[in-house]
């Protein structure tokens, strides 16, 4: 949604800052409220903390060949996306105070009509963090492309191996020609890694090699990274934009609207379940088990349940269940298999840890990243439901088919609709960060493409809300019971 503002006036060197304290009211307020109901989160600009900076010039679209803009074509401050668009308008329900966060808007991304960094000067960084996802090498291509073809950027550098590359290796150059196939393969061709976050050295790094634009490509604990690195850079008050690409394969950062690579991890998921499902049925007492990823949401699973019709249990991170007794797993399982002779049980990586047994060593374990290293709920499951028939069904045959495709899915290429995200979502990134802003994510909220500050999204979490419709849909496609137990 677009609230309708005078239209902004032609930037001069001295009005920028004035035009947005125009929209928020104040250079130091976190938002601005348009009314009772509509509050603007601010987004942080390079003018706030740096000495005289002025606009490089007029945008280079104008003199694009490909482009023709119009008005309406470059977006001005006033032009807002709102975060919640479902609303009931029953007399008996009072609207909420702006406070409450459930009206928020956030700047829409698109191009601006003046820039702030000289395409001449400007040198550009871009980096993966985390663990694989498919759309990663998409995501470096379309910033290359996008920052060489549209505002004719010719010093762009890869940085290799995560977050622990820019102190310890040199950045590799990148163009055009060099990228150009790189969409077309999984992983990413600049390697990554988790940890090796060293604050000072990071920053120190991209001062001294004179990087002034930083693209950082990961999850939510690389977003987290990248809000210490954009809060460092303005406590030294250095002219370099950072922006945030979200990637995660378990769609959990909290705002956005979804992340990339999700849509190709759950098509792919489809081709595990149809394995599973073909292996339970040609089985007598037959069960296929499928573990997907999902560290502390379910997306992956709920999706993919719900796309295939041949799943018969689905189990998440964000629904407890219990194994033995009425209402169990085991119960429900033994009476599908009399029913049907087979069942694909789903389950989420997260799911089910507070069930299996851990040593005092493993309470403590962490990964690289700081996260609790999560023991294999797949496998734990295959060995219960084999001890569990063992018990009750000696004499009867029972075949467990447990498959994880985990890597099969984050090495592959991202799909078609994941290919064109990632490049709305660079292209995106890099209109904001010439335009001066800086310290943000580009995303699309309620489809629409908006800028949110790195800090928002850093503590917001995409849960699976299991008091919704679409969870309840699981549950009528599954017919699974709610795991709670009796009293």
């Amino acid at each position: 949604m677009v609230l309708s503002q005078p239209e902004a006036s032609i930037l001069t060197a001295v009005s920028y800052r004035q035009q947005l304290e125009q929209v928020y009211g104040s250079a130091s307020d976190d938002a601005f409220s348009f009314s009772p109901t509509i509050t603007l989160q601010k987004l942080p600009h390079l003018s706030e903390y740096t000495n005289h900076l002025q606009p490089a010039g007029p945008n280079p679209l104008d003199r694009n060949p490909f482009f023709h803009p119009t008005d309406g074509f470059y977006i001005t401050p006033s032009d807002v996306i709102l975060r919640q668009v479902v609303y009931d308008l029953s007399p008996s329900r009072t609207l909420p105070s702006p406070s409450h966060g459930r009206y928020l808007a956030y700047h829409r991304a698109g191009p601006r009509n003046q820039i702030f960094f000289d395409p001449c000067t400007t040198r550009a960084a871009i980096v993966t963090c985390g663990g694989l996802c498919p759309g990663m090498n998409t995501v470096i291509r379309e910033l290359v492309v996008g920052l060489w073809d549209l505002y004719g950027v010719r010093q762009i550098y890869g940085i290799k191996a995560g977050y622990r590359g820019f102190y310890s290796t040199h950045p590799i150059e990148l163009n055009p020609k060099l990228v150009r196939n790189w969409h077309k393969r999984g992983g990413t061709v600049l390697e990554t890694s988790r940890g090796g976050f060293d604050l000072t050295r990071i920053v120190d790094a991209i001062e001294h090699r004179g990087f002034n634009q930083v693209y950082i490509i990961g999850g939510d604990g690389t977003m987290r990274g990248a809000v210490k690195i954009f809060e460092e850079i303005r406590r030294r008050k250095l002219r370099v934009g950072v922006a945030g690409i979200p990637k995660t394969v378990d769609n959990d950062v909290g705002i956005i609207d979804r992340s990339f690579g999700f849509q190709t991890a759950v098509e792919m998921a489809q081709q595990a379940i149809n394995a599973a499902h073909v292996e339970a049925e040609s089985a007598v007492n037959g069960i296929g088990l499928v573990k997907l990823m999902g560290r502390s949401t379910g997306h992956i699973a709920l999706h993919a349940t719900l796309s295939s019709r041949d799943v018969d249990c689905c189990l998440i991170p964000e629904t407890e269940f219990y194994l033995e007794a009425k209402g169990g797993l085991f119960e429900f399982l033994e009476q599908r298999l009399k029913e049907r002779g087979h069942a694909v049980l789903v389950v989420a990586e997260g799911a089910g840890q507070d069930l299996i047994p851990r040593s005092d060593a493993q309470k403590e374990e962490r990964d690289e990243s700081g996260n609790l290293v999560f023991l294999d709920v797949g496998a734990w499951l295959n060995s219960e439901l084999k001890k569990w028939w063992a018990r009750d069904h000696p004499d009867e045959l029972f075949t467990v088919k447990y498959i994880d495709p985990t890597y099969m899915i984050r090495a592959v290429p991202a799909n078609a609709t994941d290919n064109l995200y990632c490049t709305l979502l660079a292209h995106s990134a890099i209109h904001g960060v010439m335009g001066g802003y800086t310290g943000f994510v580009s995303g699309p909220i309620n489809g629409n493409y908006a800028y949110i500050p790195l800090t928002d999204v850093a503590q917001a979490k995409n849960e699976v809300n299991t008091k919704d419709h679409k969870w309840a849909w699981v549950r009528s496609v599954t017919n699974q019971p709610d795991f709670v137990k009796p009293g």
